[in-house]
Formats: structure tokens, C-alpha cells, sequence
């Protein structure tokens, strides 16, 4: 406190004596200013449908929390990385662990979802890209999740089932758990189930018990909701309003506060941002100096852990690497069943 009320007050009398010279730096003309950092470029419709591929099939409040919790990106690893030391929690103690942590409500959401946060983990470039799309693209981004629904169904791959309905209002293709004590994550290959294949998101990495192998939808792993209706930022207080195209938290639109995800519509940003970089030839997100930080010191955790995606900073830009190896074909995913149920 003291530091920062020194600088401040060094600040500040810079900026008196900078006023009070006439002939001074004032008096210059405004071609000798600093020239603007340079504007990052938007997604394109196909880097979109890349990002939301991943996620556009799955019930509507659980993509609420996926894409409120990815303008935290490294809340999301910090997330993972508390749940593998607390694997042990289940239930009522798992959501009064979870609710005592510092994080975004819609991180906390997502510890009823441990393998989301450690595919969110795994794949933490496509995470922080997705954050930004949502953040400065949202209008895109939610046409971009309803074309893809819309693609599936016309597939043969998007209807109702015993774990999920699917219903069509106009141009909105909405989906809703079954049940109200139990969420199913479908299971299905991003790059596949659309009908014609789409170029994978650069160094995306398939997680166990997510990806099924093939153009269809399974259905293997079960989330009882149970202790966690009782808090906040439980399950019940998420949603997502197709018409104004944003995540619904608390019947209100949700307002990412992060400081790793710039919202580049609003004030210039003060956090040192990666402003020329791309993501594996993405648009690079920016991301501030504290999650370049964070990603270096954490990502190998959790990325290397899963024989899947590794991550690392290059020359100030992220790029993702990994392969689609052995393990998730020949059927091991597939649906039908209820497999495990999920913490």
C-alpha cells in the first residue's frame, strides 16, 4: 500500500509539473503522440465454429457457465488444479469446499463438472480464445453456437433423448436436462457430428468420458446435482437468453469482471496485453501479464497429465501442440449407457 501510494503521489507531480511548463511537452503538436497499439483481429465465422464446436451441443446453462468461466482462464486452472488435491470431496463437502474459494461464481459452477474443468485445463488455449469470443464477439459467438446446433440436427445428430430434450422455438434450437437431479454431458467428435467435417481448433486435444469417435452423440457420464441447488451459483442460476445472445446468471445478464480477458469495446485496457500474437493462428486473445505468468508456472500440470495438449508461450504468443492419440477410438466412449456418475 505504501508502494502504490508512492507512486502515486509520484504521479502525480509529474503530471503538475507537465501542466505547469508553457513551452513545455504540452505545448507540442499532437502528431508527436505515441501511435495506438494495434487492433486485434475479430474471429473469422470458421475460427467461431472451431471455439464452439466443443460446446454447442450441451445443455443450455451448462454452456452458460463454460463460457462465463472462460474469461478466467486461469481461475479455470487454478480450479482444476484444487480439485485434484481435493478428488476425495463429493457431494454436500465438495460445493461447501468449492463455495469457500475466491474464484468466479461460474468457475465455482463448474467443480460439479470435473472433467469440463479438466478439458477447460487441457485445452487452455482453445479456453482463453473462447473467453475472448464471448467477450468481444458475443453476438457472433451465439449465432455461431445456434448454426451449429441447426447443422447437427439437419445431421440426424440433434433430438431428444432420454437424457436431454431438444426443442425448436423459431430459429432457436434450446437444450434442457431430462431430469432436474441429473445433467448428461453428451459425448461426441467436435469435428464430426455437424455433418461435414470442420478443421479442428489448432492443438485441440480430445478429453476421456467427452469425445466419442464417430458422427453420432452418446451419452456416458451422469452429474447429480444434489448439494450444490443450495448455493449461488448452483446450477439453477444459470441460463442462457438466445434473443439478446448472452449467459443468464441470476435471471441477469452476466458481466465478466476478469483481468485476463480484455473487453476491447471499453476503456483501453492497463494490463499489459499480447497485442500482434496469434494463438496457433488465432486471433490471440488478450490476455494480460498475470495469466502469461500463471499459464507458464501451471499449464504443465494439467496439460501433460492427460498425454493430451501442452501448452507453452513462445515469443509472446501461445501456441497449442499435442495429438489426437490412442485411447478414444474403437468405441471405448460410446454411448447408450450411464456410465460413471461424476463427483
Amino acid at each position: 500500500m505504501k508502494l502504490l501510494h508512492h507512486s502515486m503521489a509520484v504521479l502525480l507531480c509529474g503530471c503538475l509539473a507537465y501542466v505547469s511548463v508553457p513551452n513545455g511537452l504540452a505545448s507540442q503538436p499532437a502528431s508527436s503522440a505515441s501511435p495506438s497499439a494495434p487492433q486485434a483481429v475479430p474471429q473469422t465465422t470458421d475460427q467461431l465454429r472451431q471455439l464452439a464446436a466443443p460446446i454447442a451441443l450441451y445443455p443450455d446453462p451448462l454452456i452458460a457457465q463454460i463460457l462465463a468461466a472462460a474469461t478466467y482462464p486461469a481461475q479455470v486452472l487454478q480450479a482444476n488444479q484444487w480439485f485434484q488435491q481435493h478428488s476425495g470431496l463429493t457431494g454436500d463437502a465438495l460445493a461447501k469446499e468449492a463455495d469457500q474459494q475466491s474464484w468466479d461464481p461460474s468457475v465455482k459452477a463448474l467443480t460439479q463438472f470435473p472433467v469440463i474443468l479438466a478439458n477447460m485445463s487441457q485445452n487452455l488455449a482453445w479456453t482463453a480464445e473462447l473467453g475472448d469470443a464471448y467477450v468481444n464477439q458475443r453476438q457472433d459467438l451465439t449465432q455461431t453456437i445456434q448454426n451449429l446446433r441447426q447443422l447437427a440436427k439437419d445431421a440426424g445428430n440433434m433430438k431428444s433423448t432420454p437424457q436431454e430434450n431438444v426443442i425448436a422455438e423459431g430459429d432457436t434450437i434450446n437444450v434442457e436436462p431430462v431430469s432436474t437431479d441429473e445433467v448428461y454431458i453428451p459425448q461426441y467428435d467436435p469435428w464430426a457430428v455437424y455433418g461435414n467435417l470442420l478443421p479442428a481448433f489448432p492443438g485441440w486435444a480430445p478429453y476421456p468420458g467427452l469425445y466419442l469417435y464417430g458422427a453420432g452423440i452418446g451419452f456416458g457420464l451422469g452429474f447429480g446435482l444434489g448439494g450444490f441447488g443450495g448455493y449461488g451459483w448452483g446450477w439453477n442460476h444459470w441460463g442462457y437468453d438466445w434473443h439478446h445472445g448472452a449467459v443468464a446468471y441470476n435471471h441477469h445478464t452476466f458481466v465478466s469482471h476478469s483481468r485476463t480477458i480484455v473487453n476491447r469495446s471499453a476503456a483501453q485496457s492497463v494490463t499489459h496485453n499480447f497485442h500482434s500474437t496469434r494463438f496457433a493462428g488465432h486471433a490471440a486473445p488478450h490476455v494480460s501479464h498475470s495469466m502469461h505468468m500463471a499459464t507458464a508456472r501451471h499449464f504443465n500440470a494439467f496439460g501433460g497429465s492427460h498425454g493430451g495438449a501442452h501448452a507453452f508461450f513462445h515469443s509472446g504468443g501461445f501456441h497449442g501442440g499435442g495429438s489426437h492419440g490412442g485411447g478414444f477410438h474403437g468405441g471405448g466412449f460410446h454411448g447408450g449407457g450411464h456410465g460413471g456418475h461424476g463427483r
